[in-house]
């Protein structure tokens, strides 16, 4: 991988040469990854996603979860042509779907809806413990086919299971995977929110603070884990979208 320094990442005010790219993933080696980790704990979030943009440029994806549109106002900010990617399990909230809408005729996104065909049967009911994989996991393999790169809104103060995450990472599928807004906190988003009058999917004004499926989504109690309502009496704190 060509060799740069945290001052040719910097997305600063003033014109920049373009940053190498587009790369393979193979041409990031672990230490690679190690490296620009420790730069980008230094960078904002607009210049994380300058890179990624130019890194991979039409080889990259953002996964929305319409919780809110933070990342995705920021990400066309830098790139106005990415592609966005929502998957549509069959089991989201009606205001999660309504979201959807208003973020897209919003920013005009170059959006694709990966939707799950119909089962017979609930999967979240006759087989809890696989539906994730099933739904999420496999739809989200679909969108990336042929992509390089890929990036979520995951926070490291969302839960203890996302304290350490990294901004840069290698998934399973050998992809890599960024996490622009990894250090930002809720009090961060809130201020974002504010400042930019951003859409947020109104179930977050109704005491769910973190929104997945309707049927494995429920309210979260003041001052408890954020995702604390997410497979409630389950053991189990991640749908498996995340996994490096």
């Amino acid at each position: 991988m060509a060799n740069y320094t945290l001052s040719d990442l910097r997305a600063t005010n003033q014109p920049t040469e373009p940053l190498p790219g587009p790369f393979q993933t193979a041409e990031f080696s672990d230490d690679d990854l190690a490296a620009l980790n420790q730069e980008f704990e230094q960078l904002s979030a607009p210049e994380i996603l300058r890179w990624a943009a130019e890194s991979f440029g039409p080889h990259l994806s953002l996964a929305a979860s319409m919780t809110d549109a933070v990342l995705i106002d920021l990400a066309v900010k830098v790139a106005p042509a990415i592609e966005v990617v929502f998957i549509d399990t069959g089991y989201h909230f009606p205001e999660t779907l309504d979201t959807v809408e208003i973020v897209r005729r919003q920013y005009g996104l170059n959006l694709r809806i990966m939707t799950v065909a119909t089962h017979d049967e609930e999967l979240w009911k006759i087989d809890p413990a696989n539906c994730c994989s099933s739904v999420k996991v496999g739809q989200l393999d679909r969108a990336l086919a042929g992509k390089a790169a890929w990036m979520s809104g995951l926070r490291r103060d969302e839960s203890p299971s996302r304290a350490d995450s990294p901004i840069l990472a290698r998934d399973l599928r050998g992809l890599i995977k960024i996490n622009p807004l990894a250090t930002w906190t809720a009090a961060d988003v809130a201020a974002y929110i504010e400042s930019n009058d951003i859409v947020i999917n109104p179930l977050l004004n109704q005491g769910y603070s973190s929104i997945g499926c309707m049927p494995c989504t429920n309210k979260v109690a003041p001052g408890d884990d954020p995702r604390s309502g997410r497979w409630s009496g389950q053991d189990k704190t991640e749908c498996g979208l995340h996994q490096s």
